[in-house]
């Protein structure tokens, strides 16, 4: 199995940047489907990205399109969240997700077998 850990959240004013790295370890996740999820208090957890095993493929949340930028470093077992120009309403614990292999890329918390222990946003305006 794989253990995901993920850093790089912060406090940040509206419009400023942050980028969210999730190292692996225990498996390269070259097999996995990687996904980025964000739970807000009282919110049900939401889809923000997602990226094939193969990389060619990524998916994003509505609400994140244009602003938000899923990559992966399969050499060095980590995904990455560039998030630009936020807002207050990207406040949330940022959790990363991974497929087990054989599964495709997905948009749904439930598909995911793997998760970290989230990293906290917090966008001030």
């Amino acid at each position: 199995q794989v253990q995901l850990v993920e850093s790089g959240g912060g406090l940040v004013q509206a419009g400023g940047s942050l980028r969210l790295s999730c190292a692996a370890s225990g498996s390269t996740i070259s097999i996995y489907a990687m996904g980025w999820f964000r739970q807000a208090p009282g919110k049900e957890r939401e889809f923000v990205a997602a990226m094939s095993r193969s990389g060619t493929i990524t998916y994003y949340g509505d609400s994140v399109k244009g602003r938000f930028t899923i990559s992966r470093d399969n050499a060095k077992s980590t995904v990455y969240l560039q998030m630009n120009s936020l807002k207050s309403e990207d406040t949330a614990v940022y959790y990363c997700a991974a497929d087990r292999p054989g599964k495709g890329v997905s948009r749904t918390a439930a598909s995911y077998d793997y998760w970290g222990q989230g990293t906290q946003v917090t966008v001030s305006s």
